[in-house]
């Protein structure tokens, strides 16, 4: 695990609209770190936050809008 992968991650999320759909489509908190694991990256929550910093991007601020929220950990599962 890592902040490099985490950072990765972010880029590939930002950039690529397939990959991004297909983790905002995923069902479960499961289903998510298994598209993200099976992608190749490997982070925790916590190097995940610390990638984000602590604002939000309008794309973040319109997915919060919009009742949706990228979550790795099972503790922030919202639906």
């Amino acid at each position: 695990m890592s902040v490099e992968s985490a950072k990765e991650f972010l880029a590939k999320y930002k950039a690529d609209e397939a990959f991004a759909k297909s983790i905002n489509e995923a069902k479960s908190v499961e289903e998510k770190k298994k598209v993200i694991l099976g992608a190749g990256f490997d982070f925790t929550q916590a190097e995940l936050n610390k990638c984000r910093g602590g604002e939000l991007s309008d794309a973040d601020l319109d997915a919060v809008a919009g009742g949706s929220y990228m979550c790795v950990a099972d503790t922030c599962a919202m639906d």
